[in-house]
């Protein structure tokens, strides 16, 4: 038997008390696609946002089997030993074939999973632009809302999801492997670009020697690159997920990049930002719907498809033909 709708009211109510059930129902109401939903989940944002704002915004990424769910179970519980409440959304992988997700990251993060004080929500992609949730910037409201006052955002590994993230959050901290000038190569120059932070993990037992020459690659490479911030050189550690092993230096290192974005005003201006791209990204995303739901453009859309797969034209005077029908619509 379905569950009853919870009224507005229900839902600002729950999310304000820090309900956690309410506040999974809440996510799930943003994340929805269908229209009967949009207008809760607007009116929902607009009643919870004064009470936003107020967590420490981290985004952590490295490339597929770098341990960050294995980081983020140590340094959740250490974030909550110093009295914060914490909230961790890990961006899923779904399949571009079936638009399932594996969800699995209640699992891989089991201890952290089992504190009140932690909220998780794994959110598929579900084929969006770089790998990042559709609502990923709504859920984190809802988070601040509830009551958390710091929020992780995992993402999928290293490419187009990386600067989707650092747009949304205030500290971004790139993990790396110890395999040295292997694991460097991996990661992309953008990528670093972005990082406040860049941690060498599993720098434990017989990856000591090699998690140190990772480390001098990365303070190499970091000298050819320009900083996000002035005020800011991004600070390079070595850290355990298995061992607990320097996380007291990484969330210092972010507490640090904090503190020194604070003092020059820099950190109100990232927070402007990322409002400015919010609304930009939404948008891109209510024109593109629109775009394809137009009739004029469905009318046209399968045959200049099939045209441009055969090479009977050119994907931009696809483009131009479906635009100026929509633009006539």
């Amino acid at each position: 038997m379905a569950r009853p709708r919870l009224t507005l009211p229900e839902y600002v109510h729950g999310v304000l008390a820090g309900d956690r059930a309410v506040l999974a129902r809440a996510i799930t109401l943003v994340e929805s696609r269908r229209d009967a939903d949009a207008a809760v989940a607007e009116a929902l944002l607009e009643r919870v946002l004064p009470h936003t704002g107020g967590a420490i915004r981290v985004g952590i990424t490295g490339t597929p089997g770098v341990g960050k769910s294995t980081l983020l179970d140590a340094l959740g519980l250490a974030l909550i030993e110093r009295g914060h409440r914490l909230a961790v959304l890990a961006v899923d992988p779904s399949s571009t074939v079936s638009g399932g997700s594996i969800l699995g990251d209640k699992t891989r993060m089991a201890r952290l999973s089992m504190r009140p004080e932690a909220f998780i929500r794994p959110s598929p992609t579900a084929a969006s632009l770089g790998g990042v949730t559709r609502r990923t910037r709504e859920t984190m409201l809802l988070c601040e809302a509830a009551g958390f006052d710091v929020v992780l955002v995992e993402t999928v590994g290293v490419g187009q999801s990386e600067t989707a993230v650092a747009d949304m959050v205030d500290h971004f901290v790139v993990l790396s492997l110890p395999n040295s000038g292997d694991e460097l190569q991996g990661i992309k120059k953008g990528v670093l670009e972005l990082a406040d932070v860049l941690a060498v993990n599993k720098a434990d037992g017989d990856a000591i020697g090699q998690a140190n020459l990772a480390l001098g690659e990365l303070q190499a490479a970091l000298r050819y690159l320009r900083p996000r911030f002035p005020e800011w050189t991004p600070r390079t550690l070595k850290v355990s997920g298995l061992t607990g092993e320097g996380l007291d230096a990484l969330w210092q290192a972010v507490l640090d990049h904090r503190a020194a974005l604070t003092a020059t005003g820099r950190l109100q201006a990232v927070r402007t930002e990322q409002l400015r791209r919010w609304m930009w990204a939404m948008i891109e995303e209510r024109l593109v719907a629109s775009f394809k739901a137009d009739p004029a453009v469905q009318s046209r859309l399968d045959a200049l498809e099939a045209q441009v797969i055969a090479g009977q034209t050119t994907a931009p005077r696809a483009a131009v033909t479906l635009l100026d029908a929509f633009g006539r619509g």
